[in-house]
């Protein structure tokens, strides 16, 4: 994992850092490299991996706005935290999807909750999963799963580029893919929250209604606060 701070200001790129290193060692986890810049243009002139930033509003040159929708232009999973003072700013910055805004001075213990949710959405998008078939293994992303069906002893897992017949049963998945993430609507289907379009007590429409799931209704508000869960943990 790569965190990058930019922030203008040399005493909130050094906050950040300590609160970071403090997140990974209470956690127990590997620490990440973290590369500080003080300015857009330093930032988007980095060529190394970009998996969470933390991205100042006001800075000189070129604004933190700017920055944001060039980042997000070149890898749409990176997860952004807006750094700033100035909350009218914050329309602008949902635009492109930021991860969290963060108003200055910073709160630790609100900043180390949503470092948990950042880490545990990167994971998830960086999850791989080995699918073994009669033909042979395959590993993808478990993002790129949109679901996965049952049709009697069949197990298919659809996904954004192909489908594929597992040689494993629905409670083999289940126990592997992330809870956060995925869910089983019905005895014959487990859903990734993150193809979900919409949903009503009986399906779940996926892909742009490319699929379509049983929802077992006594599951119906299970699902339906997992999802928001889901939802907030990504806004």
């Amino acid at each position: 994992m790569r965190i990058l701070i930019c922030d203008d200001d040399a005493l909130v790129r050094e906050q950040l850092k300590n609160y970071i290193n403090a997140f990974f060692t209470t956690k127990d986890l590997k620490s990440p490299e973290i590369v500080c810049f003080s300015s857009g243009e330093s930032l988007l002139a980095d060529k190394g991996d970009k998996d969470i930033c933390f991205l100042d509003i006001e800075m000189p040159g070129l604004n933190g706005i700017y920055v944001g929708n060039e980042l997000k232009k070149a890898n749409d999973r990176i997860i952004i935290f807006i750094i700033t003072s100035y909350s009218e700013y914050l329309d602008d910055a949902m635009r492109f999807h930021v991860f969290r805004y963060l108003s200055k001075p910073l709160d630790k213990q609100r900043f180390l909750r949503n470092m948990k949710d950042a880490v545990d959405l990167y994971h998830t998008i960086t999850f791989k999963v080995p699918i073994e078939t009669r033909q042979g293994m395959h590993t993808v992303l478990a993002s790129s799963i949109i679901v996965i069906e049952a049709q009697g002893r069949k197990v298919t897992v659809h996904t954004t580029l192909h489908d594929f017949e597992s040689v494993h049963n629905m409670q083999y998945w289940l126990d592997l893919l992330p809870k956060s993430s995925f869910f089983q609507t019905h005895r014959s289907f487990i859903v990734n929250f993150e193809h979900v379009s919409d949903f009503d007590r009986s399906l779940v429409h996926l892909a742009d209604d490319q699929f379509q799931a049983y929802l077992t209704k006594r599951k119906y508000g299970a699902f339906k606060d997992a999802y928001l869960l889901y939802l907030e943990s990504t806004r």
